[in-house]
């Protein structure tokens, strides 16, 4: 197994290459983000610039932004954030029905401490249920499309009701890392596609993001998505420090942990099913950024997170709320992996675009346009 000379990436990790000197594309792909988004005062700059212009579209409306809140340390970090710039954000919560009760309080502690208004959508439990059952069946590595979908289209939907330009992200790539594209390519399609293998129901409530209605929001409606904290020296740790200082918030005790289902995703399917342990990619970044000893983080590697009475006690819950025997559900989450190229996506139609998309960005005819996020190309 081939490892990167410079962080934890190997030959295990999908789509990974090697320069001469042994550097991996991620650490490429990572020092290319550094440039264009630069932190200190250059990166103060455009925050002050992004800001400004939030608040004059917002003047005379209720809110100068939206903000997903997740009851995880980013988002609750990201509104003390707005509100110390004198911003006037919309939390929204997508309620997809997995919150741990610490999650539930940090939200409610974070929105009422800093005077925010919050707003909470609700799923259609039966026909979100049948539909995370088919992201299962489908033994696709990135279970949670599902959410992080919904979570999207709910998020473009409220800024176009509350007629605000700016919706704002909690990612960091230098707190998260790059996550290669085979880990969590998602798109509108590759929901209705999958759903339609193998779901039972037809999705009359839930709030796709197909490519018509991505296209309205971002160039008819000129939403953009603001990675504030990208522009900013962020650690996760100092910005866990200061919230439970500042706003209560309770630690949940691992990455994405504050929803039992992504518990189990993060702390077994992934690394274990899918050979996916998101550690690399987290702790890549900050051995990147020289805030963690590449051997110490090797070691790192090798403790458990997510122990065997955990995983026993989550696998009877979740196969329990989602309507199901235990052995079936153990059977599902043995079946063989597979890849999303294996199903219906908008995928071959962007890898043909993404040359002219990137054009028209570069050109700005269409900013924001085409958003690799924290995700590898």
């Amino acid at each position: 197994m081939s490892q990167c000379a410079k962080c934890l990436m190997d030959s295990e990790v999908g789509g990974i290459e090697f320069n001469e000197n042994g550097i991996c594309n991620y650490c490429e792909e990572f020092d290319i983000l550094i440039n264009a988004n630069p932190a200190g005062e250059k990166g103060q700059l455009l925050i002050d610039k992004v800001v400004g212009e939030m608040k004059t579209i917002g003047k005379n409306k209720s809110y100068d932004c939206v903000v997903g809140v997740s009851g995880g340390t980013d988002s609750t970090y990201l509104l003390y954030i707005l509100k110390n710039l004198g911003l006037r954000p919309l939390a929204v919560h997508f309620d997809n029905g997995w919150n741990t009760e610490i999650a539930v309080s940090n939200i409610k502690n974070a929105v009422t401490i800093l005077d925010i208004d919050l707003f909470t959508y609700v799923v259609n439990w039966e026909e979100f249920k049948d539909l995370q059952l088919s992201f299962l069946k489908a033994s696709l590595p990135e279970v949670e499309i599902p959410t992080d979908m919904g979570i999207r289209a709910i998020l473009y939907k409220i800024a176009v009701k509350e007629g605000v330009k700016h919706v704002i992200s909690g990612n960091s790539f230098r707190a998260e890392g790059i996550v290669p594209q085979g880990w969590g390519y998602k798109d509108g399609k590759l929901l209705e596609g999958v759903q339609k293998i193998f779901g039972t129901q037809k999705l009359k409530t839930f709030p796709n993001l197909l490519l018509f209605k991505y296209l309205y929001y971002v160039y008819l409606r000129k939403i953009k998505i603001v990675r504030i904290l990208n522009f900013m020296d962020y650690s996760k740790e100092e910005a866990k420090k200061l919230i439970i200082k500042e706003l209560d918030w309770q630690d949940y005790g691992g990455h994405h942990f504050e929803s039992i289902y992504t518990r189990f995703f993060q702390g077994y399917l992934a690394p274990v099913k899918f050979n996916m342990d998101r550690r690399k990619v987290t702790m890549s970044a900050l051995v990147r950024l020289g805030k963690l000893d590449r051997d110490e983080a090797l070691k790192l590697l090798t403790e458990e997170i997510y122990s065997p009475e955990m995983k026993k006690e989550d696998m009877q819950y979740i196969s329990k709320k989602l309507g199901i025997g235990f052995d079936e559900f153990v059977g599902i989450i043995g079946a063989e992996t597979k890849s999303f190229h294996e199903y219906p996506s908008y995928y071959p139609l962007m890898k043909k675009l993404t040359p002219i998309l990137n054009w028209m960005n570069k050109k700005k005819i269409l900013s924001g346009f085409f958003q690799t996020g924290k995700f590898s190309r």
